[in-house]
């Protein structure tokens, strides 16, 4: 279960980073602080 102030759990999702689309890892920043921000409604009519 997803808990505030617990880890997140792992994950790999596409991101667009220097002009080109890349797979980001939650693993890839283990041991630092990372912000998630998650925006459901973007590119829909909603």
């Amino acid at each position: 279960m997803i808990r505030v102030g617990k880890p997140a759990p792992l994950f790999t999702a596409p991101a667009f980073y220097n002009g080109q689309f890349i797979n980001v890892s939650l693993d890839d920043y283990k041991g630092k602080w990372v912000l998630l921000c998650f925006y459901p409604g973007d590119f829909t009519f909603v």
